[in-house]
């Protein structure tokens, strides 16, 4: 019988060792999660308080470029919606009502805003408007849905349905043209109803009650401060203000 080479058994045996290492390893690292860094997790934005009751110091530039002003603000809340009351060299009163971190205000000048109201509008995809009006004097919101029916943008004719402060159903018509730096609000209930408004984003703010009642839209910052544009029938252009919860 022929004696077995010592080096080519040794050869073989080395051969074999090494491929049952490679397997080992293969099989260990397809079992192994690569070392990845995990995607940073997102902060969300604060949220907009939801009660802005409070007492405000504001600085502000009047519409059509005359001039600055600055004072106090106080806002009070009154059930479904709020009181304002300016004081910047003259008093002002209003009635404002607010949806998601958008506040709508109507306003006249003196120590009480008989008459005025507001209407805050959050335009839908299909052009829809959905929205939350408020009345000085009254604790109660109303609610209206006004489906158009031509036109574009916000721009157009429209029917409406709503539900009065006192719970009263009622139904109409809306006429929404472009004037000056924002648009004019035509509604016909059996009476009839004018306003001026700006859209900012998907809101639309709108007082109504006469020319005497001026307008406010604010956003709500994330710190309590409100940043607003306002106006008053017809404007050419708007002013700004700026409340600093203090």
């Amino acid at each position: 019988m022929k004696r077995p080479n010592s080096i080519a058994i040794f050869l073989i045996a080395l051969t074999a060792l090494f491929s049952a290492g490679f397997a080992c390893n293969q099989t260990e690292s397809s079992s192994t999660t690569p070392n990845s860094t995990p995607a940073p997790a997102l902060t969300p934005a604060p949220a907009a308080p939801k009660n802005i009751s409070g007492n405000y110091d504001v600085t502000g530039t009047n519409a059509d470029g005359a001039g600055n002003y600055k004072g106090t603000l106080e806002i009070i809340e009154r059930g479904d919606v709020f009181q304002f009351k300016w004081d910047a060299g003259k008093k002002y009163d209003g009635v404002g009502v607010m949806t998601d971190s958008t506040v709508a205000v109507s306003f006249t000048e003196g120590e009480n805003g008989t008459g005025c109201g507001v209407v805050l509008y959050k335009v839908g995809a299909d052009g829809s408007l959905d929205g939350k009006a408020g009345y000085w004097g009254k604790n109660d919101d109303e609610s209206e849905k006004a489906t158009r029916t031509s036109g574009t943008g916000i721009d157009g004719e429209y029917s409406i349905t709503g539900k009065t402060p006192a719970g009263k159903d009622y139904k109409g018509t809306l006429s929404v043209k472009p004037v000056g730096s924002g648009y004019s609000f035509a509604w016909n209930t059996g009476t009839t109803l004018e306003g001026f408004g700006i859209k900012q984003g998907d809101k639309v703010a709108v007082g109504f009650g006469g020319k005497q009642c001026g307008f406010v839209a604010y956003d709500i910052a994330s710190d309590g401060n409100l940043n607003g544009k306002w106006g008053g029938y017809g404007s050419t252009s708007v002013g700004t203000e700026t409340a600093k919860k203090k």
